[in-house]
């Protein structure tokens, strides 16, 4: 768990400038973390101001900014124009990754284990409940899978993470859909509960025959055991960055109100299936106008300088013309 132990670190570094120069913070979305803690770093080098991001969540984060404790919120399951409309927020998406299902089996290296949504699903539901099921099975029939029980993991806290993987299980499997459906948190029919996702990852690691779901950084970075997917072309798909792109350049960003777009089973024989946006969330009449308007400083920084860092931990930057929209929006919709 080096690699956040490092990047707490550069949050907390971060932290400790914002009481002499401009205070920026804001609460949300564990899926985004990684990389708002690497810009957060870069930009008070860069500037001598800082950041301080709390991660705890997308429903905690939703909770914080419609309170007004913090600048701005941080989602992975965006808000419908009616609900923006009714807490005077804007909504815009700052970066795209995905989420993977990591796995902890003896023997297995990442990207052998073939997964489908349909397996997936009855996975999370307790309808398979070992590895050597004959469904996983005719998946992977090169692989000796062992004859263990299934150990489930799954997130405890709202989750916007929870959001796109229940949201691809449901488009997927027809009986997840019916019993379980999509949220931020639903009840789940099995599993042991984690925060975050550190906290899945963190439980992956230590538990021998256990599946989860954590963003791509996440299980790169803690050298967990992803799976490869059936995506909806039926073709099987590792998480990559050209994978995500293909996923990604389904999107039209430009019709939908509060850039309401969720990236999940997107066509395509490339598409990885469950690839996400993470959006910010900020009030269209901030109490802290000084604050509001550096974080929107910090924003524009983080489109215009972060790109290459994104692509590092392998997060798709906004394109060019979705950016170009946003600062349109900042703008007309935030007053300053």
């Amino acid at each position: 768990m080096n690699f956040f132990r490092t990047i707490v670190a550069a949050g907390l570094v971060a932290v400790s400038t914002s009481a002499f120069a401009a205070d920026i913070t804001g609460a949300g979305a564990t899926f985004p973390f990684p990389i708002y803690s690497k810009w957060a770093d870069a930009y008070k080098k860069e500037t001598g101001n800082g950041l301080n991001y709390q991660s705890i969540g997308s429903g905690a984060g939703i909770k914080q900014i419609q309170a007004k404790t913090v600048t701005f919120g941080a989602t992975d399951a965006p808000l419908k124009a009616e609900q923006l409309e009714k807490d005077g927020l804007v909504q815009w998406p700052m970066v795209m990754g995905a989420i993977v299902p990591v796995v902890n089996l003896e023997g297995i290296k990442p990207g052998e284990l073939v997964l489908s949504g349909e397996v997936l699903g009855n996975i999370y539901l307790g309808k398979i409940t070992k590895w050597d099921d004959a469904a996983i099975a005719k998946l992977n029939p090169k692989l000796k899978l062992p004859s263990d029980a299934i150990t489930v993991v799954r997130r405890s806290d709202g989750s916007g993470t929870t959001f796109n993987f229940t949201d691809f299980l449901s488009k997927s499997n027809a009986d997840w859909k019916s019993k379980v459906g999509s949220g931020t948190a639903v009840e789940w029919p099995v599993g042991v509960g984690a925060k975050g996702n550190e906290g899945v990852a963190g439980n992956i690691s230590q538990t021998k025959n256990a599946i989860g779901y954590v963003e791509y950084a996440y299980a790169k970075q803690n050298k967990l055991t992803y799976a490869a997917m059936v995506n909806k072309a039926g073709k099987t798909v590792q998480p990559t960055i050209a994978a995500f792109q293909a996923a990604a350049s389904n999107a039209d960003w430009s019709k939908a109100p509060g850039y309401y777009v969720i990236l999940t089973d997107q066509p395509g024989d490339a598409s990885w299936p469950i690839t996400a946006a993470t959006f910010i969330l900020m009030h269209k009449e901030p109490t802290d106008k000084a604050a509001s308007a550096e974080a929107i400083k910090f924003f524009k920084w983080s489109f215009e300088k972060g790109a290459k860092a994104a692509e590092e931990l392998d997060y798709i930057p906004m394109p060019e013309a979705v950016v170009k929209l946003i600062e349109k929006t900042w703008s007309s919709d935030i007053k300053s």
